[in-house]
């Protein structure tokens, strides 16, 4: 069984609804979010993989949401098994900020509380990312807690400057409710990039503009692939959503949207011993080295089927996990 978390899309954006002129080509790696151990299932994975021969750090796009996007800016600036290591290490270690210590047992009961609230009163995805929006900037307000998040967000990080690949950090306008996804062209600093796309709560304000959380978009935001051939997500939340199916935000409508693009789409899923892992509670810190661990065996394991899939070889079997 997989967990069941947030977040939203307009389902007047669905890409299926505007052909895509080019033929896809090319690899994309989607990191979905899905807190403290779900960022430490996401290096697990990788490191598994790329321990038993199949890196998919090179990919020509990485798209990162929330705690993904810290994957995919530490992935690109560290090895996978380095960051797999730091991970099995971060109970011990003396020098973890007290900010990043133990666990936090009641933000995600308050986040999702928040979010089924805001959801069950909005109209459809737009309404509620705008609400959202709304609600994020009143506890930005009170709070003033950009400056706390960006230390905190920076220390995550291997390094502070974009890799020369193409990543993309999802964010929301927490003004408008719009998409507004940020990448090296921005004008942001990568630290600041990841920050806005991690701002679960209050939003995140990068001078005049203030953010809230990628996740806000969809969880995944796999639909931002189209284009690619070949398209790994992984999704620390197994898929779900909290909100209206009919607003596809569902990795399965992601899924969908790129297939009829034409692209290949293979996704991993946690597994029992993940979802173990995680307990009930993503945010505390406390379960990330188990859920590396789990992460790691699923990667080895998965390694030999997927190499296939990444390489392009012709396939007769269903590319999902």
């Amino acid at each position: 069984m997989n967990h069941s978390l947030h977040h939203n899309v307009d389902a007047a954006s669905n890409p299926a609804s505007e052909p895509n002129p080019r033929q896809p080509s090319g690899t994309a790696l989607v990191l979905g979010g899905g807190g403290a151990a779900g960022n430490a299932w996401l290096i697990g994975v990788i490191a598994g993989l790329f321990e038993a021969g199949l890196d998919v750090t090179t990919a020509d796009l990485i798209i990162g949401t929330s705690a993904g996007a810290t994957a995919a800016a530490q992935i690109t600036a560290a090895s996978p098994a380095q960051l797999f290591s730091s991970i099995l290490d971060e109970t011990v270690r003396p020098s973890t900020p007290p900010a990043l210590a133990g666990p936090r047992p009641n933000i995600q009961r308050e986040g999702l509380a928040r979010v089924t609230q805001i959801s069950a009163a909005s109209e459809n995805a737009a309404d509620m990312r705008r609400r959202m929006g709304a609600a994020a900037i009143e506890l930005d307000a009170v709070s003033n807690g950009s400056d706390r998040w960006r230390a905190i967000v920076a220390a995550r990080l291997p390094g502070p400057t974009w890799p020369q690949q193409k990543i993309l950090m999802t964010a929301v306008d927490a003004e408008t409710g719009e998409d507004a996804s940020l990448d090296r062209d921005s004008g942001v600093d990568l630290v600041d990039a990841v920050a806005a796309s991690t701002a679960g709560g209050p939003a995140y304000r990068i001078g005049e503009k203030k953010y809230i959380d990628g996740g806000y978009r969809r969880n995944e935001n796999a639909d931002l692939a189209i284009g690619y051939e070949r398209v790994l997500v992984l999704s620390p939340l197994g898929g779900r959503t909290l909100h209206p199916l009919e607003w596809r935000m569902q990795l399965s409508a992601q899924v969908e949207d790129l297939e009829a693009s034409g692209s290949r789409v293979h996704t991993i899923l946690p597994d029992d011993a993940a979802l173990a892992a995680f307990g009930d509670n993503m945010m505390n810190l406390a379960a990330r080295p188990d859920a590396a661990k789990a992460g790691h065996a699923q990667g080895a394991a998965l390694a030999a089927e997927l190499s296939r899939f990444w390489s392009g070889a012709p396939s007769n079997s269903e590319d999902r996990t």
